[in-house]
C-alpha cells in the first residue's frame, strides 16, 4: 500500500520567463530537475508549505506565491516507503538571482545537487529529466495568457 503525501512547489519566473529549478538525486527516480518545494508539515496549508519551502531552499523571503497554476500526482519512494504525492504548484515572479545564505545542510538533507535558471528555449530541447515533463509548454502558455483562471490538473505524472 502506498502512503499519501501532500506537497507544494513554487514556479519562480523571472522577467524573461526563465524558471528557477533544483536538480535532485533520488534513488528510484534518478536525477531530475524540479521547482523548489516539499511536503506539508502537520496541519500546514499548501500555500504555507510553499512559502516555507521556498525560504528554506533558497533563502528568499521576499517572494510571494500567488496563483495556483497546476496540480499533479507522482509516485516515488520516500524514505523507503512507496508514496503517491499530490503537489500544488504556485506562481511567484521574481528577479534572476542566486540563493542566499548557507543552504548546504538543507540541500544535502533534501539531496539537492545543484540549482539553475532555465530559459524556455533550454527547457524545450533538454535531454534532462524535468518535472513535470510538459513544463516548457506550460510556461509558454503562462507567458502568452497569464495564470489560468483555474488550476490545471496535470493528472498522474511519472
Amino acid at each position: 500500500m502506498r502512503q499519501q503525501r501532500k506537497a507544494a512547489r513554487v514556479a519562480i519566473v523571472d522577467p524573461d520567463s526563465a524558471i528557477f529549478m533544483f536538480r535532485y538525486s533520488d534513488a528510484e527516480a534518478g536525477r531530475h530537475w524540479v521547482m523548489p518545494g516539499g511536503g506539508l508539515e502537520g496541519t500546514e496549508s499548501f500555500m504555507d508549505a510553499a512559502i516555507r519551502e521556498l525560504a528554506e531552499e533558497t533563502g528568499w523571503e521576499d517572494l510571494e506565491p500567488t496563483a495556483l497554476l497546476w496540480t499533479w500526482e507522482t509516485n516515488f519512494t520516500h524514505f523507503g516507503i512507496p508514496t503517491t504525492q499530490r503537489e500544488y504548484i504556485y506562481l511567484a515572479y521574481g528577479p534572476r538571482r542566486d540563493p542566499v545564505g548557507d543552504l548546504t545542510e538543507a540541500h544535502a538533507a533534501d539531496e539537492i545537487l545543484e540549482w539553475r535558471w532555465w530559459s524556455l528555449a533550454e527547457l524545450a530541447v533538454t535531454e534532462e529529466a524535468i518535472w513535470p515533463p510538459q513544463l516548457a509548454d506550460l510556461l509558454l502558455a503562462l507567458r502568452a495568457d497569464g495564470p489560468p483562471p483555474r488550476p490545471i490538473d496535470l493528472g498522474q505524472v511519472s
